[in-house]
């Protein structure tokens, strides 16, 4: 491991060595996914077509230990943590990797605390969506809560009892040319306090896509209502889009490549209401203009239309019609959402050792949803997690042409 996160290791090493009293810590984790692949959208066209072109969802159990280490000596912190995981899915080898979620070095000068290394660095205020994720740009609305992979930074703090000024250079050791998450920046925020108001200003340069800057609030409006507001404007944006060359007939290779979108928004506003019993309302609606725009996704159904008409026609070989059909799927990854407007809604309740969830996620543009429902239970020691999430709509919707129509799940987690 090279860079700042190598040094940090170093570093790492020899601290816990000569520290006299290292922190240590860790969970384990055993997972098992029932995951039923969907009847419709391209990847299960593809396999009708051509079976085996295409991996289909399938069930599994994962198994992983999350080691957490920090040690402190002579002004500097370097704290690391560390997963290892194996997992086994139907009709595939297991596979087992490890890596760092976060290894970084920490000290004090000057009234500022400076980092260096892999760090998890996660801003905003949103719960289902945030337009101001700048740095760690992390997955949400996952099944399980888990530690996201952090990124090479080179952070810059300034803090006093109201006011956080944060200064960061993500991917300093990347290629300017490296895309989403992956590109090298530099971003800023400013966060303030303002009795019931958290106030907070953004702002990135990004080696590619370039200026970015947004705001967002969160104010506790009583003990029962909290609200919250995100907004971001993006002189540029990473996305895919279909080449034209393409048509709605056979391509030679796959015709959703790398793009971009110019002069896009993002904006989320939403609240969430607790009572004295615990019970949760959260409701939060969004805009994603990163997101495919509607005409693209009226191409995509035509080819997608087209293509499954050839099926069985004489002429057209099996094996590439199956390898168009499941190019479809790449347009699911064009943006963290699949279209630019989108409504959230979650109940939850805290009940003794148990916390029973429900959410939606809804697409208006075409009525697709998709609805989560999990409990939890939290032991001495041990927490149990179960639920089953389920992709749905009209047929025509995207989120129901997505590769899995359902995926059930149970996790059980020991800390040490």
């Amino acid at each position: 491991m090279g860079g700042p996160a190598g040094v940090a290791a170093l570093l790492l090493v020899a601290l816990t060595a000569s520290a006299a009293d290292p922190e240590l810590s860790g969970q384990v984790r055993a997972q098992y996914l029932d995951q039923r692949a969907n009847t419709r959208g391209p990847l299960a066209a593809a396999d009708a077509v051509q079976p085996g072109t295409a991996a289909l969802p399938s069930n599994g159990a994962i198994a992983e230990a999350e080691l957490r280490a920090g040690v402190h000596a002579a002004g500097l912190s370097v704290s690391g943590v560390a997963t290892l995981q194996s997992q086994r899915f139907e009709g595939r080898a297991t596979d087992s990797r490890a890596w760092f979620n976060e290894l970084y070095a920490s000290a004090d000068a000057a009234g500022w605390q400076f980092s260096a290394g892999k760090k998890i660095v996660a801003w905003d205020v949103g719960y289902g969506f945030r337009p101001n994720d700048f740095v760690e740009q992390e997955a949400r609305r996952t099944l399980l809560s888990v530690t996201p992979e952090g990124r090479p930074v080179l952070t810059a703090d300034h803090f006093d009892t109201t006011t956080a000024w944060t200064f960061v250079l993500v991917n300093p050791t990347k290629s300017r040319n490296d895309r989403g998450a992956d590109e090298p920046a530099l971003a800023a925020r400013v966060y303030r306090r303002d009795g019931a108001v958290d106030w907070h200003g953004f702002a990135r340069v990004g080696a590619r896509t370039g200026a970015s800057a947004g705001g967002a609030f969160a104010w506790v409006a009583s003990e029962s209502l909290e609200l919250h507001a995100s907004a971001r404007y993006l002189a540029r944006a990473d996305t895919l889009a279909a080449d034209p060359a393409a048509g709605n007939g056979i391509a030679s290779t796959n015709p959703w490549q790398p793009a971009s979108v110019s002069h896009a928004v993002q904006a989320l506003v939403g609240g969430t209401w607790t009572n004295e019993q615990q019970i949760s309302l959260l409701a939060e609606a969004w805009w994603d203009g990163t997101a495919l725009r509607g005409s693209q996704w009226d191409g995509w159904a035509a080819r997608h239309a087209r293509l499954a008409a050839l099926a069985g026609l004489p002429g057209v070989p099996a094996p590439v019609l199956a390898g168009n059909l499941a190019w479809q799927a790449s347009a699911f990854n064009a943006s963290s959402n699949l279209h630019r407007a989108n409504l959230f809604v979650r109940a939850s309740w805290q009940h003794d050792k148990w916390q029973p969830a429900i959410d939606m996620l809804y697409t208006p543009a075409d009525a697709g949803r998709i609805v989560t429902a999990s409990v939890g239970w939290q032991g001495d020691r041990l927490r149990v997690d179960g639920g089953v999430r389920v992709y749905g709509g009209p047929a025509s919707a995207m989120l129901a042409q997505v590769p899995a129509r359902r995926v059930a799940f149970v996790a059980g987690t020991w800390p040490f």
